[in-house]
Formats: C-alpha cells, structure tokens, sequence
C-alpha cells in the first residue's frame, strides 16, 4: 500500500470503549432477493467485531451503505432488511434500527443505546453527501459517536464521508476485519517470506496492465494464465489459434516482460493447454503443447504438462498470492488446472511451507469450486480494493486510520 505507513494503524482491541459511542464502519451490501438476504456471509464476518465491541461494554452504532441509491431515498435499499438479519445473527445483544443516519433522529437513537446494544443507522448513501465526502455531512456522521472504528476493508478504496472523513474528526481505529486483511496482504507483498510467486489469471490483459506493472517489482516469480496468458504466448510468436488473446496489447505484454527482467522476475507462462473447438461444458478436448494448437482451437485451460511444472515452482516458493484462474473454470472440464494448483498450495499451506494469500471475486469462485478455500492463509472478499492495492495504489480508508 503505497506510502502508507502501517506501523501507524491503531486497533480497535486497544480502544477504551466501555460506555462509549462506537461508530463502526461495515460492509452490509449483501445480495438480497424478494426482501429476503441470499448470501449473509459479510454479516457473518462482521458478527465477531460487533461481539467483541459489546462484550467490552461499547454503544455500537452501524455505519454501511447498500446498493447504489445515487444520493436518494430508495426504499428497496433501506438497510431495514439487514438490520434485521443483523438482529438474527446477533444473539443475545439487542439490535435496533434508526430509519436516519445523521440528524436530530439518529442522534437520539444513539444516545438511548445502553452499553452493549447495537443500533444500525439507514444507509449513508441515501445522502449524495456520503460519496462526496462532504465535511458538514462527516460533521454530522460525527455527532453520532465518540469513537470511529473502521472494519470495512472492501470500502477502502473509496473516498467516502463514512470511509475515509471520519477518521480524520473522531478517534479512529482499524477493526478486527480490517487489521486481518491488512496484515494478510502486508505478509503477501510487502515484506514477504521469500522466494514469492503471483499468480495472476483472468480473461484480459487489458484489466491487469497495473497489476502486472506493480507485481514485477514485488515477487520472485509471476506466473500469467487464464486468457491473458494466450497474448503472452502470442507475443512470443505461439499461434494461439482461435484463443481469446488480445492482439491491441502485445506490445503492453513486451514492456511487462522488459520490465520483469530488470527486476529480476521470472514470468512463468503455461508450456501446454487443454483445446476444444467449442466452448460449452463437455466438449470434446485434447492436451496440447504450445507449439501444436490447431488454427480451429481454443486454449481453455492449462494442460498436464503446466500444471507439473507449477506444481514444482510452488514447492521452491514460501509466499503465494493469487488472483484469477488459469481457465475457464466455471464450465467443465476446464477448471481442473485451476483446481489442481489449488490444492497444491492447500496441500504447502497445511504442511506449514507456504503463507498463501488470494482474492477476487471469480479467484474465490474458483478456490470455493475446488474445496479449498478455507485452507489459504486469507482468501480476501475485498474486490475492488483487493486489486487496487495489488496495483500499488494508496487506499484512502486505510491512509486515513493511518493518520496520513
């Protein structure tokens, strides 16, 4: 995380809150459909920071947004539905709801919570204000509470009154969430055990030219697959057949591969692919070496000969980091490239070998699809700001707890 000095971030289990208004920054936005939550796994995740607060006598007040109501009032993205969940996960802790996240009605609201209780404001991004950080909109967040505590990691990269404003009027901590995911990611990339691999997948290169920009100065060895793979291996001068590969960016791929051999990294590039005619689950396929793809093929994942390879790499690495697949593994049989590597980093992590770090939303897919990804040392669910700080990039939530 560029330019921040994380030594600064102060935890929010150091916090004197007995009795005090702690605003709490979450992520609530979870999936819901017919007024019901489909997926509650951020309220889960969140439980043990808001158990942790009122055990140690805090008046713990929600902050999140959900949804993108664009500065409105839209009733369909009230945060009413997940208090409630909220309420069902919370146990014995009484959860309230305050239909207002500032003003004289939130404020009330706060000021009637007991020690313990828990009271989720409506969501901040009702107010355009929110996400123009405006400062009388963060003054008035801050009339809400005593003490601000940050554990929306996945909020980070946003510039936000109830992201980033507050930390600079109130007393700010990282929370439990946040300070796991910092220091996961700290270990990863930013001083790692080493020898370190990335392994970095997906469709497009185009979407990862920072990613790949950062990480050559970062790690040991990078390893590229997924269709951004077929335009490496196109810039070598591999026919790639019928392969997505993206032709316009050869010349990004040659300034990556420049750039990697100043640094000293060594790009790890499939040898072999599993190829089919068409793609659709259960076509017909056939492991081919690179210099053999037919001009009717697609590479849709990496082959036997590949995944041997990687798996050797691996045993030589103490620090994996990883985001996107090496295939198109949500359709059979081209995941199990992925799902083998998958379970070779489980397999170095379990045995104590390997610290293994991975994230983003199809990297977790995939990890979940191959049964392992509660394995890893930390599978982050952070999205947007995950790929931000692999980019190098300063995340404005974070620099802000940081005192920066």
């Amino acid at each position: 995380m560029s330019g921040i000095d994380l030594s600064k971030l102060k935890s929010s289990s150091t916090a004197d809150v007995a009795g005090k208004r702690v605003l709490v920054r979450a992520d609530l936005n979870v999936p819901v459909k017919g007024g019901k939550v489909t997926d509650a796994t951020r309220i889960e995740r969140f439980m043990p920071t808001l158990h942790n607060l009122t055990h140690r006598g805090a008046r713990v007040i929600v902050l999140a947004h959900f949804g993108r109501p664009d500065g409105k009032r839209v009733p369909e993205m009230s945060l009413k539905l997940v208090a409630d969940k909220v309420r069902q996960l919370a146990g014995h802790h009484p959860v309230h709801f305050c239909e207002e996240c500032v003003g004289p009605v939130a404020e009330k609201a706060a000021a009637a919570l007991r020690p313990g209780e828990v009271l989720v404001l409506e969501n901040t991004r009702f107010h355009a204000e929110e996400e123009e950080n405006d400062p009388a909109f963060v003054a008035a967040l801050a009339k809400v509470g005593d003490i601000y505590v940050n554990d929306a990691f996945s909020c980070a990269h946003r510039a936000h009154a109830s992201t980033e404003g507050l930390a600079h009027v109130l007393p700010a901590y990282a929370g439990p969430q946040m300070m796991a995911e910092i220091n996961a990611l700290a270990a990863a990339l930013e001083n790692p055990q080493r020898p370190t691999i990335a392994i970095v997948g997906g469709a497009k290169i185009s979407t990862k030219i920072p990613v790949l920009a950062n990480l050559v100065k970062k790690v040991d060895k990078l390893v590229i697959g997924g269709g951004m793979a077929n335009t490496f291996l196109k810039a070598q001068g591999v026919d790639v057949g019928k392969s997505l590969a993206e032709a316009d960016q050869v010349a990004v791929v040659e300034g990556v591969m420049d750039a990697a051999k100043m640094a000293g990294c060594e790009i790890v590039l499939p040898v072999d692919g599993i190829v089919a005619t068409d793609f659709k689950a259960g076509a017909t396929s056939q492991a081919r070496d690179n210099a053999a793809i037919p001009a009717d093929g697609m590479i849709l994942d990496i082959g036997p000969k590949s995944v041997a390879r990687l798996i050797e790499v691996l045993k030589t690495c103490k620090t994996v980091l990883w985001n996107g697949p090496l295939g198109a593994f949500e359709i059979a049989p081209f995941g199990e490239g992925t799902f083998a590597v998958a379970k070779e980093v489980a397999r170095l992590t379990k045995a104590g070998a390997m610290v293994s770090v991975a994230g983003g939303g199809d990297t977790v897919a995939a990890l979940n699809a191959a049964g392992v990804a509660d394995e890893f040392t930390y599978v982050s669910t952070a999205g947007g700001a995950f790929l931000e700080w692999l980019e190098g990039r300063e995340l404005p939530g974070v620099a802000a707890l940081a005192g920066a």
